[in-house]
């Protein structure tokens, strides 16, 4: 499937406010809702998914970059056992399909301690287990700062974008939570009807709720879809090792550059990890060379080709 223009349109919208009423959204961008809803089904359709998640950064959870090094007949099953857990994104087969890297995010330290001490270890055909905690985001998820390029205008971005209202309210998450944003993260969409039906509460008790988390900045909306529609044919995962006097300057300068739609600091033997999408091979040798490799401090680059998104954001069948 090609985008056009409003497909991109109605695309970067999502970005700004991955609830945004398809009223509002024919307000801004000049054409009819029911144009609007047309382009978000043929959207839907071609695989571009709205997605919650909690927003670790604000509720302080534990954030990893894990690096999972396996026996080539093995990482699919493994990577497909990981893109099942509600506590990943970015889970993504790369290296010639021996190495799987993922995020993980978990309000404590016991799921932690579980994950990476107990059911990984003793996962079979598994060869090694690098994990990175991120200790500060400069681009991407929650944090936002991605240099893309927008096809909306300064004044209809300002128009679309969500803003919370209550960021001066410690956010937080309750159990019986868990149904809500269990469903807004297979479809952020969900209209109040299906989300009440989901957690067995009225519709107004939904909306009140969903409304403070989102103020709070409790959770947060991102936007799913495949690079290569957009024309992005080089993917890649990026582990630089910066001299700490640098660190945040490079990282910094990351969130500059379009090619950057994550970057954040890290624990382990690299401290800073980025992805980033170019068109094709020559641009991103382009990138590394002339953008990356000038920079003062990276003293090592590791680049680690994204061969198949097996999660991004939404939750996956069980």
């Amino acid at each position: 499937m090609e985008f056009d223009m409003l497909d991109r349109q109605v695309i970067d919208a999502l970005r700004l406010d991955g609830r945004v009423s398809f009223s509002t959204l024919a307000e801004v961008l000049g054409v009819s809702d029911q144009t609007v809803a047309r382009r978000y089904r043929r959207l839907h359709d071609a695989g571009v998914r709205v997605a919650a998640l909690p927003d670790g950064v604000r509720l302080g959870y534990d954030m990893w970059m894990i690096r999972l090094q396996t026996a080539p007949d093995s990482a699919g099953a493994i990577a497909d056992a990981l893109a099942r857990r509600p506590d990943t994104t970015w889970v993504t087969l790369g290296s010639g399909g021996t190495e799987i890297t993922c995020m993980v995010q978990n309000p404590g330290t016991a799921d932690r301690e579980a994950l990476l001490l107990q059911k990984l270890p003793r996962t079979p055909r598994l060869v090694s287990v690098r994990a990175h905690c991120l200790m500060h985001h400069f681009a991407g998820g929650p944090v936002g700062g991605e240099a893309r390029a927008s096809t909306l205008t300064v004044e209809q971005s300002e128009r679309l974008r969500y803003r919370p209202s209550r960021l001066d309210t410690p956010p937080e998450l309750a159990a019986e939570d868990g149904p809500l944003l269990a469903a807004l993260n297979r479809d952020g969409r969900l209209g109040y009807p299906q989300l009440a039906a989901a957690t067995g509460w009225s519709e107004s008790t939904v909306r009140r709720r969903l409304d403070h988390l989102r103020a709070t900045s409790a959770v947060f909306f991102d936007v799913e879809l495949d690079p290569a529609t957009m024309g992005f044919k080089a993917r890649f995962v990026l582990w630089l090792t910066v001299t700490p006097a640098h660190l945040a300057a490079v990282g910094a300068e990351l969130t500059r550059h379009p090619e950057v739609v994550f970057a954040a600091a890290t624990t382990g033997e690299t401290n800073l990890v980025a992805i980033v999408i170019c068109d094709n091979m020559a641009d991103l040798y382009g990138y590394v060379t002339h953008r990356i490799g000038p920079l003062p401090g990276v003293e090592r680059l590791e680049s680690v080709p994204a061969l198949r998104h097996v999660k991004q954001v939404a939750a996956v069948g069980g």
